[in-house]
């Protein structure tokens, strides 16, 4: 049993937020089910729910209650939900706030750093940022302190193998030079120590980024993690939110298909290099029609393509019209499964190791 403050997982594993309606209610809700915590993307959840256009914001907001009630639904009791809710995005306040409207049980944020997240949320639901260093760990730790008297419930530690954004250095990440995960989470693990101290509380931590076995999972929680967070693994489930062609490019795509792109929002990306990611490289900008207004470093003028409708044609089934992000693993991944198959083959493996 796995114990985040008040709240319990029965299994050492958090489903990693994956947008645009990658990982939505069903994902979620199947992952909880297995004792674990399923994760909804509050990246555009809404997209394809009627007003998305005229007003994605307020429509992701009811999209994002929409799908917390329905994995609460599918999980009958179950593990936890929690919401993965970017920094960088517009919205990003509203977008909280109607996560704890809707009841998650854990906000999971990074894409930036989740300065203010305890403002709108401390209390509420566990709360979590998502950190690529000690560095972050302890910087968000020292403001929710002095700013909010708290500190986070758990913290998610993402390294380079991971997929979509990135909170590395491009050079660094092409030339194999990021520190290794097993580094950060020593570092981390040293950065929270006094806030644990103050505030007389645990603070977990997982890990994420290329784990794609029971064997790597017990490898990090013998390193001192709590736990693990996948992602890429989830997609080639048959419960997962995505169309079917979008999860047979993950299960199709060799080693050499996965790249670091550039994407609007200044952070590097890993993604399979598909038709459209081979337009945005000979062709520069991509004209875009519609802007959505949804990512706060984003100006339509100067951006090289629109992210939000990458993703959104991708996830939809149009594969070679949008983006896909995947973790370095994907390559390793050849079938379709159920999640709660997925977990049980991890969860052995792992009690096997530990």
């Amino acid at each position: 049993m796995i114990q985040i403050q008040d709240q319990f997982l029965s299994i050492p594993l958090i489903q990693g937020g994956m947008g645009v309606g990658v990982s939505l209610s069903s994902l979620a809700g199947h992952v909880a089910k297995c004792g674990g915590m399923g994760v909804i993307s509050a990246a555009h959840p809404g997209y394809n729910f009627e007003g998305f256009r005229k007003n994605p914001i307020a429509t992701n907001c009811q999209a994002i209650k929409h799908h917390i009630k329905r994995a609460k639904e599918i999980a009958q009791g179950k593990g936890l939900i929690g919401v993965n809710i970017m920094v960088a995005g517009h919205g990003y306040e509203d977008m909280v706030k109607a996560s704890i409207e809707g009841g998650c049980d854990a906000i999971i944020s990074g894409a930036g750093l989740p300065l203010d997240l305890p403002k709108f949320a401390k209390g509420k639901a566990l709360l979590a940022p998502i950190v690529s260093s000690g560095k972050a760990a302890r910087l968000i730790a020292r403001v929710w302190e002095k700013r909010y008297q708290c500190t986070p419930d758990f913290v998610v530690i993402e390294g380079s193998d991971a997929g979509g954004h990135l909170g590395f250095k491009k050079e660094d990440l092409l030339a194999g030079t990021c520190q290794k995960l097993s580094e950060i989470l020593a570092d981390v693990k040293k950065e929270l120590q006094p806030f644990q101290e103050k505030f007389k509380k645990k603070i977990p931590i997982f890990v994420a980024g290329g784990i794609d076995c029971g064997q790597k999972i017990a490898e990090y929680i013998k390193l001192g993690a709590t736990g693990v967070q996948i992602a890429t693994p989830f997609i080639a489930t048959y419960e997962c939110d995505a169309a079917q062609e979008f999860k047979d490019m993950v299960i199709n795509a060799s080693a050499e298909d996965i790249e670091i792109v550039k994407s609007p929002t200044g952070f590097p990306g890993r993604a399979i290099v598909n038709a459209f990611v081979q337009k945005t490289r000979d062709r520069g900008n991509i004209h875009m029609q519609n802007c959505l207004h949804c990512m706060i470093p984003c100006t339509p003028e100067d951006t090289p393509y629109c992210i939000s409708e990458a993703l959104i044609q991708s996830v939809q089934g149009n594969v070679n019209q949008g983006l896909i992000f995947v973790g370095t693993q994907a390559a390793k991944i050849h079938q379709m499964k159920h999640v709660d198959e997925l977990i049980q083959e991890y969860m052995q493996e792992m009690e096997g190791e530990l």
